[in-house]
């Protein structure tokens, strides 16, 4: 059997997410393309004013998936953060019950208000309502079963589901309105549609277990996927809702086709994040860090909303008239390419929303659900009070939009730009021992020591070998060249570290080991995944052995087999900090180290340890890295192009 390296297991999870958001996206384009041709054939067959109030009823379905999504949510975390296939089918069975329950609640509610929601959205019979409470009663536990096979990472099963319903929606519409039961007909087939789609999503099983998961847990996550998905559902079809309110059924039907596209690109956005949010939810507090994950759906979202809002944009209004039909022709300078990319745009910017939003709910309770739900309060205002054209509709929308991706993104940022890449939770521990205050001469010293091998310094050896390898401390000639020397390879380096660092030898303990982190660079990132403690770097090398680079891995060997003799001599380990109790960061010698703990804790022993210590040592990228930090280090480096170490060596070499 062979293992999986480290770096094998990042590049799972981003190939997971591009190859299950392909799948969704495959079965979503699909389906897209199946609901296309719906509305394509709804519309021509009941005109403006029939699909007005086909689409107006559906809305209503629509408006109930804030429940239905809430459970598909809930149910893909709780399913994907369970370990056994046996916990999984416990947690999801209990949650299923409940879909029921809300199911039928929802059914019930839509047969007792039947008569007033007919009269408000100026609806021919309230039998329209009475046939979608049926699917309604469906609809809410098809969200449960579709969030077990989420949850499970089924995407090929959840995308054939999606096109299952589009299909049994498309076939029994145009079969009853063949029939002659016109808008009846479409609503009946809606219906049955959800209804196929339940059955034919039902889950395998394991072995009937007790649910672990307590009841509070579960109903904290489904009200924040309440919370969510209320504020989504509202965002979404408020304004179909509004515009069949306020204007004619004529313009209202013009409206729904327009609204059409943003559902369009919104259902391509919802494989992204369904693809994302399960994937976010299964792994560990390290994996989510670097961000890959949501910064591949962000780009994923972006790039398929720009394309089709391009595409949009330039197609001719006769197409569309072909399609439609001539009574959805739309005259002026602000004719219907122009709604539809003005619309797509505007779905665009709410799904990059979506995407920060979902990411955050995948691993906790965000807050950011509840600014979405009181957004979409002011969507309805907004729209209420801007209607005086389609257009303005539009725009209102537009510009809300961009104002709550910026109230969602911005604190999220800001937030990981201050996000340490390697800084985590430690228990209070002293994983140091002061032996005696040292200069800085004598740290460079050392360190130039460990690495006067390097390529960097072959012009200088013959000439410096003396000084280097038996440093005089005392003379300042001699410092002011090994500093020189040392410059020319780390200056950008060592000019990072906070001016007025107090240094020391210091001893480390064995159980601070564990508050030790590995200089976050080129081969340590790929081993650490996010988690840079020494033990546990350690004891990836170890259990990926075999997969570590061969000259990686033969210089810890090496380092390893001279832990073995006696007269040994190792070199230095650069340490630096806050203070003694605070975590350390290797800044010199991590092969050293890491070989050191491989070989037995004892071993560590026969390092020598320098350590750095600065209150502000977080502002360093070396100890503390993230965005902030690392911007800090680049305008640093620029600021130091215009010195030459080696002309200050050769200075110092010429005046002596």
């Amino acid at each position: 059997m062979v293992k999986r390296g480290p770096t094998q297991e990042v590049k799972t999870l981003q190939s997971r997410i591009l190859s299950g958001s392909f799948v969704l996206l495959s079965g979503s384009g699909l389906a897209t393309a199946i609901n296309f041709a719906y509305n394509i054939a709804v519309a021509r067959f009941l005109g403006p004013t029939g699909f007005g109030h086909a689409t107006a009823v559906y809305t209503l379905l629509t408006l109930i998936s804030a429940v239905t999504l809430s459970f598909q949510i809930v149910s893909a975390k709780m399913v994907a953060q369970q370990s056994s296939p046996e916990d999984k089918g416990a947690a999801y069975r209990d949650f299923h019950r409940g879909a029921w329950g809300c199911g039928i609640l929802a059914g019930l509610l839509l047969l007792l208000f039947q008569s007033a929601i007919a009269e408000y959205l100026k609806l021919p019979s309230p039998f329209l309502v009475a046939l979608l409470a049926v699917g309604a009663a469906f609809y809410v536990p098809l969200g449960s079963r579709r969030g077990y096979i989420q949850g499970a990472y089924g995407f090929r099963r959840l995308a054939t589901n999606l096109v299952l319903e589009g299909a049994v929606r498309l076939g029994g519409s145009l079969l009853l309105i063949m029939l002659g039961l016109g808008v009846e007909g479409v609503i009946a087939a809606n219906s049955a549609a959800v209804a196929v789609a339940y059955l034919a999503a039902v889950p395998k099983l394991p072995t009937l277990i007790p649910n672990q998961l307590r009841l509070s847990y579960a109903l904290r996550e489904t009200l924040q996927g309440m919370v969510f998905f209320a504020g989504q559902v509202l965002i979404n079809n408020c304004d179909i809702v509004l515009v069949k309110h306020f204007f004619a059924p004529n313009t209202a039907g013009l409206y729904a086709a327009v609204a059409m596209v943003g559902r369009v690109i919104f259902a391509f956005s919802s494989a992204v994040v369904n693809t994302m949010f399960p994937l976010a939810a299964g792994t560990r507090e390290e994996e989510r860090r670097n961000h890959k994950l949501l910064t591949t759906s962000l780009l994923l979202v972006l790039g398929i909303g720009s394309v089709l809002a391009i595409a949009l944009c330039i197609t001719p209004a006769s197409l569309w008239t072909t399609f439609f039909g001539s009574g959805f022709a739309i005259g002026g300078r602000h004719g219907l390419p122009y709604l539809l990319a003005l619309y797509a745009i505007t779905t665009v910017i709410y799904s990059l929303s979506v995407v920060i939003i979902t990411y955050e709910m995948s691993y906790k309770i965000a807050n950011t659900s509840w600014i979405q739900l009181a957004f979409s309060g002011v969507v309805v205002a907004g729209i209420c009070r801007f209607h005086s054209s389609l257009q303005q509709v539009i725009l209102v929308q537009l510009i809300l939009m961009f104002i709550l991706l910026a109230l969602v993104a911005l604190p999220f940022f800001r937030s990981t730009l201050g996000e340490s890449e390697v800084l985590q939770p430690f228990e209070p521990v002293r994983p140091i021992r002061v032996l005696r205050r040292i200069s800085e001469d004598e740290v460079i010293a050392e360190f130039l020591k460990s690495d006067f091998d390097n390529p960097a310094f072959r012009d200088y050896r013959e000439a410096l070998r003396e000084i280097v390898i038996n440093p005089d401390l005392d003379d300042a000639g001699e410092n002011a060249k090994r500093r020189a020397l040392f410059f020319i390879r780390h200056l950008s380096l060592w000019k990072e570290l906070p001016s007025g660092t107090s240094w020391y030898e210091v001893e480390v303990r064995e159980t601070g080991l564990d508050h030790i982190r590995a200089f976050p660079r080129a081969q340590w990132r790929k081993l650490a995944r996010g988690n840079y403690s020494i033990t546990d770097v350690a004891e990836r090398i170890r259990k990926y052995d075999n997969v570590v680079e061969g000259p990686f891995l033969s210089k810890i060997t090496a380092i390893r087999n001279q832990l073995l003799k006696e007269d040994a001599i190792l070199g230095t380990v650069v340490l630096i900090g806050i203070n003694e109790s605070e975590p350390l960061t290797v800044l010199d010698g991590n092969h050293r180290l890491v070989a050191a703990t491989l070989t037995s804790p004892h071993s560590v022993h026969k390092l020598r340890f320098l350590c750095g210590l600065s209150p502000r040592m977080t502002q360093c990228c070396w100890y503390n890295t993230n965005p902030l930090t690392l911007f800090r280090y680049g305008r640093n480096l620029l600021a130091h192009l215009v010195r030459d170490p080696e002309r200050e060596l050769t200075r110092l070499l010429q005046s002596s």
